[in-house]
């Protein structure tokens, strides 16, 4: 008997309508809020942060990007701003600061999430939806410029930045995209993350979890993504939350040397909604998967595509060199600039998409496979080229 597979298309695409942005608020924090007539993006003046983004045809307006003051309010607890909100950026830094670095004014994650930025623009240009935003960087002595745009009737947004250093000599630099994903959105056992990543490693650690949360992988094994080993001798799919809601998980992926363009996606199947980012790979060869799985069911993970394998001390990463043959950090040169560009795309998928193998762009349009079931998903991406 012969077994033919239907490969299903589900075009995302909404008519166009106006687009805006507007100013609003989210979580007592200014913030500026793009619109396609598809998908709506809010996003932080605060160090220009994604807080949200929610699609115009979904009933419930789920936003699937980590939100830690909600889930605290959830909890009958105090809600704190933070400005590890959703999407933010690492910049001039990922990880612990050094004494030194402490008593000179830098703290974690890079001063670039904690800035005021100033708003360059926020309005309509070209029929797009479009923010540009600055901070300048006192204790690393950069200036970060980033622009969000969005389209009329598309569900992809580009997002292209830009750091000049003032200072007259090259330099190391750590820079990452502390992309993150909450509950309800993120369910264990159900929601799945798929990326085009390869040679991948548990964290080296010494010491126990911090808190109450314990540590579910071995430290410091090689693996092939997405199958860790687990200290309990069983291999752990890591594309899944774990259903044991008391662990906490750390894993660096090589994206796939072979690729020029990286991605990595968040699919909830019940739900029908996906998230990702497609980036390029020569500026973000690595992404660090974070797994936060309290007892209170309020988990997140985190999907950190970044120029350094984990979210480590400056000194420790640039020390590291390399890891798989690829760098651990990435050049500024002095007095000068360099950027980076990449899409963040939200949408309903086709039943029974289950798993995703590809995330591509092919004639202003991004293309999402599920090729296992024969389903994929394309969204209208005019002038997103990386």
């Amino acid at each position: 008997m012969r077994i033919v597979i239907l490969a299903v298309s589900f075009l995302a695409a909404a008519a166009p309508q106006s687009v805006s942005v507007r100013n609003t608020a989210f979580e007592g924090r200014p913030a500026l809020r793009l619109s396609s007539g598809a998908m709506d993006l809010t996003v932080l003046v605060q160090g220009g942060s994604m807080a949200a983004v929610v699609l115009s045809s979904d009933p419930g307006k789920l936003n699937p990007m980590w939100e830690p003051a909600r889930m605290q309010r959830e909890l009958g607890q105090t809600a704190r701003a933070s400005g590890g909100t959703g999407h933010f950026v690492c910049v001039d830094g990922f990880g612990p600061v050094s004494p030194e670095e402490r008593a000179a004014g830098l703290e974690g994650h890079g001063e670039a999430h904690r800035q005021q930025c100033e708003v360059l623009f926020a309005g309509v240009r070209g029929g797009a939806a479009q923010v540009s935003l600055r901070a300048t960087l006192p204790v690393v002595q950069e200036i970060f410029t980033r622009t969000f745009t969005l389209r009329a009737g598309e569900q992809v947004v580009t997002v292209d930045s830009e750091l000049e250093s003032l200072l007259g000599f090259d330099r190391p630099v750590n820079w990452a995209e502390h992309a993150t994903v909450g509950s309800p959105f993120l369910e264990p056992a159900v929601t799945v993350m798929d990326l085009s990543g390869s040679r991948a490693q548990t964290r080296p650690y010494a010491e126990p979890a911090r808190g109450a949360l314990r540590r579910r992988l071995e430290s410091g094994a090689d693996f092939t993504w997405p199958l860790a080993p687990a200290l309990d001798g069983t291999t752990a799919d890591l594309r899944f939350a774990p259903t044991q809601l008391d662990t906490l998980d750390h894993a660096a992926i090589l994206i796939d040397p072979a690729r020029r363009l990286g991605w990595v996606t968040v699919l909830h199947p019940g739900k029908r909604l996906l998230v990702g980012y497609l980036f390029r790979r020569a500026e973000y060869p690595w992404l660090q998967y974070w797994g936060h799985h309290p007892a209170s069911g309020k988990l997140a993970r985190g999907l950190e595509f970044a120029t350094q394998p984990y979210d480590v001390p400056r000194r420790e990463a640039i020390g590291l060199g390399s890891l798989f043959g690829a760098p651990s950090y990435r050049w500024l040169p002095a007095r000068s600039k360099i950027g980076s560009r990449f899409l963040l795309f939200y949408t309903q998928t086709p039943e029974g998409m289950r798993k995703i193998d590809d995330v591509r762009l092919e004639d202003g349009r991004l293309v999402i496979e599920d090729r296992s079931a024969g389903r994929k998903a394309v969204l209208a991406a005019s002038g997103a080229a990386l």
